[in-house]
């Protein structure tokens, strides 16, 4: 194993003695040594396994010299366009281009490509003719089959097809790639590896691919998108690892088929922990530091990865196409190693700013038959109610928590991640909301109810909005007991898939009665590879096939926006504009219940100020101006 960080040119692989690499691993984003980032535990992996890796860290992708800089692998090349879709990384939902990256030295934008993995990967393509090319990350794993590019607005094939590679890890790679680099490192030719779980390839025939369950052609998805509904659901209920099966993809214009292997079998504790322990350097590369470092190294410097995997099931989430729904954690023994770490370290304040994962309070599988036969092909853990077989427990994560807040050098553990607020309401114990009210919240609790109309809710796979509401009262009353004034803020999202403007008037009537504005509104953002962007793109539920209302208009989810944050100026003709159409012009007015009141008019020359009492004052527009002046400069 390397200690200190691996090489990221020449002269570092030369300094460590070696005259060639076994893999070049090339990523969109900077080189992070940190277990949150991909490329670090994938190449920490490799070395403990023997390999020699070097990285290439955001190569000028007009310029194929800057993949050239370890020579040809002995192995091949692994591509990822880093801990994000490039796209999303590149571009808001309105298409805007961002202006900063977070995984770029000094969060300059613009230093990885549009679809990163393609570009890279063609890049070395035309250097390297035939060294094997292995994609991995989120951006692959998402697309690896036909999949509704939402920046283009189209079906996109495989990515596999586009990038010219070889082989594709999805998912949480640590076994995958392993058994990639043995079966290449034992002179296995790359096309020959289409047998490895967790992986996706291309054949020319279906003679060495056995029990696949065979989609609907790339032609035939593009011809209706009902087609497409139907295969991306046969794709979600093949998404466990023990019950998966095998599934193939033709594309008859290219006489070939896209081959899916069931996914990898989850990691034990124990492996869980072996990856976390390997010698990161737990930072950015020191050669960063004349541009100002890597941003998103902040928000997890100083937070502890307890967990992977989600069975929350969110219909807007990609988890369950990466990580999977079944829950893999660590040891509390590996927690409190890293955070011993975390002690040590010079800007330490004495503060872990989470302990967590894709979400917080799970710390172990939903039930015990998953470890064995896999999640429900067709049913959720909690959704629209928790199954009568969810193991629902706290007291894990609570020992856990006391444990590290206990340390020495510890002043305050804090739960940042995500909590489902409905696993806490279907613990009859209330033993976690206590410790979490009383130590864990930094006056303020994130939570995501999302939105609060039930039809939307259904669609986005979240429970009841009464369940949030109790939840609500419940949080309240802990805090009251505790003598603590400590408040929740909403996650909420305008413009999925279900929600018309009724829908959004009701949760703008929602953000009224809870007294306050969201400074930030999460517009439904159709990313590859999720149940919500099946139904933006096919307009139908792919779990029931029935059609759904869908907001496209740019200016419907403008208004959409708009009403959740109706106290904002800026926003008033929208929100007029929404309630107009929406009938619900009893929101004008001065009563309590109203969102916005009536604005003056100008009109003939007159300026109509309309009072709260109804009445209508005229006054000539010159006198109004002359008091406007007197008041602003006192003359």
């Amino acid at each position: 194993m390397e200690q200190g960080f691996l090489p990221i040119c020449r002269e570092d692989m030369q300094a460590q003695g070696w005259d060639s690499v076994d893999f070049v691993y090339v990523s969109g984003d900077a080189y992070v040594d940190h277990p949150s980032f991909g490329h670090a535990i994938i190449t920490r992996v490799l070395s403990a396994h023997g390999y020699r890796v070097g990285i290439i860290p955001q190569p000028d992708w007009k310029d194929k010299k800057s993949i050239m800089e370890f020579g040809e692998p002995r192995l091949g090349f692994l591509v990822s366009a880093g801990n994000m879709d490039s796209m999303v990384n590149h571009y808001s939902v309105s298409k805007k281009r961002r202006k900063t990256d977070a995984f770029t030295p000094g969060g300059v934008m613009g230093k990885r490509p549009d679809y990163a993995v393609v570009v890279y990967s063609n890049l070395i393509r035309q250097v390297y003719k035939h060294t094997p090319i292995i994609l991995g990350g989120i951006e692959a794993s998402l697309r690896r089959l036909a999949h509704y590019d939402y920046w283009s607005d189209r079906l996109k094939r495989s990515v596999l097809l586009d990038s010219g590679a070889d082989i594709i890890s999805y998912g949480m790679g640590e076994r995958s790639i392993i058994e990639i680099a043995e079966a290449l490192d034992s002179g296995i030719a790359v096309k020959d590896i289409t047998f490895i779980d967790g992986t996706v390839c291309k054949v020319k025939s279906l003679d060495s691919v056995y029990d696949a369950v065979i989609l609907p052609s790339f032609e035939e998805l593009r011809e209706d998108k009902l087609n497409y509904a139907r295969s991306f659901y046969t794709q979600y209920c093949n998404t466990d690892p023990f019950s998966g099966k095998r599934l193939a993809e033709p594309y008859q214009d290219a006489h070939l088929y896209v081959v899916q292997n069931p996914p990898s079998k989850p990691l034990s504790q124990e492996e869980m922990d072996d990856v976390y322990a390997y010698p990161y350097m737990r930072t950015y590369h020191p050669s960063y530091e004349k541009d100002g470092g890597v941003p998103a190294i902040t928000e997890v410097k100083f937070s502890l990865t307890s967990n992977r995997g989600c069975f929350g099931g969110c219909s807007f989430c990609a988890l369950t196409f990466h990580q999977g729904r079944i829950l893999q954690t660590r040891s509390h023994e590996s927690l409190i190693r890293e955070a011993k770490l975390l002690i040590q370290d010079k800007d330490f304040k004495g503060y872990i700013h989470d302990v967590g994962g894709p979400t917080a309070n799970f710390r172990q599988p939903s039930c015990q038959k998953q470890l064995t036969l896999g999640v429900c092909k067709e049913k959720q853990c909690l959704f629209p109610k928790p199954c009568r077989n969810l193991k629902v427990s706290h007291e894990d994560y609570i020992i856990l928590l006391r444990k590290l807040k206990a340390l020495p050098g510890v002043k305050k553990v804090f739960i940042r991640s995500g909590i489902r607020f409905d696993y806490v309401m279907a613990d009859k114990d209330d033993a976690f909301l206590r410790e979490l009210c009383k130590d864990h919240v930094s006056g303020q609790l994130k939570v995501a109810p999302e939105h609060v109309s039930d039809v939307v809710l259904r669609k986005m796979g979240k429970p009841e909005n009464s369940v949030y509401q109790a939840f609500v009262k419940k949080y309240k009353q802990m805090n009251q007991q505790l003598g603590k004034n400590q408040f929740l803020v909403p996650y909420l999202m305008s413009s999925h898939p279900g929600s018309g403007l009724k829908e959004a008037v009701e949760l703008a009537e929602h953000i009224r009665d809870l007294g306050y504005m969201p400074e930030q509104v999460q517009d439904f953002y159709p990313t590859p590879s999720t149940i919500s962007t099946c139904m933006y793109y096919t307009g139908v539920d792919p779990r029931n096939m029935e059609p759904v209302y869908v907001p496209k208009n740019p200016h419907e989810k403008a208004m959409q926006r708009a009403l959740i944050q109706y106290r904002d100026p800026k926003n008033y003709q929208l929100v007029l504009e929404a309630l107009k159409k929406a009938g619900r012009m009893d929101l004008v007015g001065f009563d309590k219940h109203c969102l916005i009141r009536p604005r003056q008019k100008v009109k003939d020359g007159e300026h109509q100020i309309h009072t709260k009492q109804g009445k209508t004052q005229k006054k000539t527009i010159r006198n109004v101006h002359k008091k406007k002046f007197k008041k602003q400069t006192g003359r």
